[in-house]
């Protein structure tokens, strides 16, 4: 995600300074015009905005408030935008330890995926002051169509639990319905044009329903980091005591889909788990 959301960044003329553990996208990027970083804290001493995409939480605070980190080498004034999926409590965290050291902060979590990060259209969901939200709206705009201030330091977070709960779900109940149509003796590629055009017609679907249909599970978004996603929710909604049945269930697919070594597959896959039980493949008839 963050090196096609780095290209964007180039191609809008911004000047870049990166840095990951992995070798590859850094040697492309620098490619591209960027400037490569030794560390976060070497990253950060050169830029005034920092911007963070990484797995979880755990690594979100390594990189910020680890050794050699961020706020060991940005300076005060400067800006963090942590655009991971995290939990809600680690965001607030991360925000607390940079207000001491006078770096702002902000969390903005992305959906959209690797097709959506590549174009540039990436909708994005901010938590934290509106002013520092207003000062990072210029360089947010250049990789998302959809920038959205939804409230104070952790909001961001919220959101795109939010956002994962709504589609997983929606994965879920597609995978279930193509299943059934699929082992009634129907085409489901004529089930999926029948239905998208009325109020079962969603984004989810246009997207997915393609794939299961053509068995094109390359990740767009993984089962693995979908299934992390969840699990921030659940913790979430157990602290505010929130039940969430139905993301329950679909966790537990995931779950179960992750038992198979099926972790790296696009989380389209979780038909998988409806097909196992039922002994019937989501596709064309021969």
């Amino acid at each position: 995600m963050g090196k096609p959301m780095s290209k964007n960044l180039l191609k809008a003329g911004f000047k870049l300074v990166v840095h990951d553990v992995v070798p590859q996208p850094v040697e492309e990027l620098v490619k591209a015009g960027a400037e490569k970083g030794a560390s976060p804290k070497d990253v950060a001493s050169r830029c005034k905005i920092i911007i963070t995409m990484l797995p979880d939480g755990p690594e979100v605070e390594q990189v910020v408030m680890g050794p050699d980190g961020v706020l060991e080498g940005a300076a005060p004034g400067s800006l963090v935008i942590d655009m991971s999926s995290i939990s809600p409590m680690i965001a607030q965290k991360v925000a607390a330890a940079c207000e001491a050291k006078g770096v702002d902060f902000l969390d903005a979590p992305v959906s959209g995926g690797e097709p959506k990060a590549i174009h540039g259209t990436l909708a994005i969901m901010v938590g934290g002051k509106k002013e520092v939200f207003d000062r990072a709206v210029p360089v947010l705009e250049r990789m998302g169509s959809y920038v959205t201030h939804t409230g104070p330091v952790g909001a961001g977070n919220v959101t795109k639990l939010a956002n994962q709960i709504m589609v997983a779900c929606n994965i879920a109940a597609m995978g279930e319905a193509l299943v059934l149509a699929t082992k009634a003796g129907l085409d489901p590629e004529i089930v999926f044009e029948a239905v998208k055009g009325g109020l079962a017609g969603s984004t989810v679907l246009n997207f997915k329903a393609p794939m299961v249909i053509a068995r094109d599970f390359h990740p767009g978004f993984r089962i693995r980091l979908h299934h992390k996603d969840l699990r921030n929710a659940l913790a979430a909604a157990e602290s505010l005591q929130v039940p969430l049945p139905l993301t329950s269930q679909v966790q537990q697919m995931l779950i179960s889909l992750l038992g198979e070594g099926k972790g790296e597959l696009d989380h389209s896959a979780i038909v998988q788990f409806t097909e196992k039980l039922a002994q019937v493949e989501v596709k064309k008839p021969n």
